[in-house]
């Protein structure tokens, strides 16, 4: 027994060792991908950029020729059509991810990772920690842009706070998505095509219209995409119109909104790992 309790203080002294190590090197792959980010003003343009032009042609181009559901005849689409871009800018995050990993992959950046002495662990983690990091402010500078153009949340801080918890808790959730496929096609050029995939994956859901108003064979599976369940939850935390729905997963937006993250989470990060072990093969 007396030899017992020195070979549990040095397993638990050795997991503290591995677990700092982990997080130290996590750490420095997210300053690198933070500094690389940094200087590429053309990539900063683009993942800035665009959501707050999107913001802008779909809000005030088509505006006014658009129908809010619960908004009544006066229904101010800017305040339906936010929450929607907030999500919009969260699901397309997977395509830089996706990039950024391929890129990386082509250019042996990943394979001299693997070969320091650092946590295996580092590499996928310190990339999802740089993205969310960017995803905080790609959503600041969107909110930002909607307030200036009149979109304004009529919940408690408390909701708003948790509304956007659960858009950045979807992002972290497609950053797997985005590792994964990363991991999979071959060169940055393919990674374009993903867009084919990112496209109707936001307009086939509530982003811009409500799944009520598309037609009958349509709207069910409108209703039922991941990105349809946050939106409809980030405007029935923010106080926005178009909340709700007749189906029950509209009905329990919320809850999904919660249960989706946790689900994409459970198939693509161990996929993600999976092929990141076979890199070595």
């Amino acid at each position: 027994m007396s030899g017992t309790v020195p070979l549990a203080a040095d397993t638990v002294q050795v997991s503290r060792g591995r677990l700092f190590w982990a997080l130290t090197d996590c750490w420095n792959v997210t300053r690198r991908y933070l500094t690389h980010f940094l200087r590429q003003p053309v990539t900063i343009a683009w993942q800035l950029g665009f959501p707050i032009i999107s913001v802008l042609l779909y809000g005030f181009v088509f505006g006014e020729a658009m129908k809010v559901p619960g908004g009544g005849e006066d229904g101010d689409y800017k305040q339906f059509l936010m929450p929607g871009m907030f999500v919009m800018t969260m699901a397309f995050g997977f395509m830089n991810t996706a990039m950024g990993v391929v890129t990386d992959s082509t250019k042996g950046v990943i394979d001299r990772f693997r070969s320091m002495p650092m946590a295996p662990s580092a590499v996928a983690s310190g990339r999802g920690l740089a993205d969310l990091i960017v995803a905080c402010a790609e959503l600041t500078i969107l909110a930002l842009t909607a307030l200036a153009i009149g979109w304004r949340s009529s919940a408690g801080l408390a909701d708003t706070l948790l509304a956007f918890g659960l858009l950045l808790f979807l992002r972290f959730s497609l950053i797997w998505v985005g590792v994964f496929l990363g991991l999979v096609v071959p060169t940055p050029e393919a990674a374009g095509g993903l867009y084919a995939v990112a496209f109707p994956l936001t307009m086939i859901s509530s982003v811009f219209v409500a799944p009520s108003l598309m037609p009958d064979w349509l709207a069910p599976v409108a209703a039922w995409n991941p990105v349809s369940s946050t939106g409809t939850a980030t405007r029935e935390l923010f106080g926005n119109p178009g909340a709700g729905g007749a189906s029950w997963v509209e009905q329990h937006a919320v809850l999904m909104a919660v249960v989706w993250p946790i689900v994409l989470s459970l198939i693509f990060l161990p996929l993600a790992v999976r092929k990141f072990k076979q890199l070595s093969r």
